[in-house]
């Protein structure tokens, strides 16, 4: 795989389940609420990719998305 990866948390699809901040916490955060953000602007370091890819599986409301550029 070339390029970087970037997440995104749809704001109107995350219901807080956090299973994304418990698997990837160098990727997301919670805001006062629960609900997760990507933290900064959504780009995955190098070595975090496979973390990206299991939130993004693990998330029930299909809330991640991951942008390959």
């Amino acid at each position: 795989m070339s390029g970087t990866l970037k997440i995104r948390v749809d704001p109107n699809k995350c219901q807080g389940n956090a299973r994304c901040k418990s698997l990837a916490p160098e990727l997301f955060k919670l805001d006062e609420w629960g609900y997760a953000h990507e933290i900064g602007d959504g780009t995955v370091p190098a070595g975090l990719e496979d973390k990206a890819w299991l939130a993004q599986a693990n998330c029930p409301e299909i809330a991640i998305a991951i942008i390959e550029e």
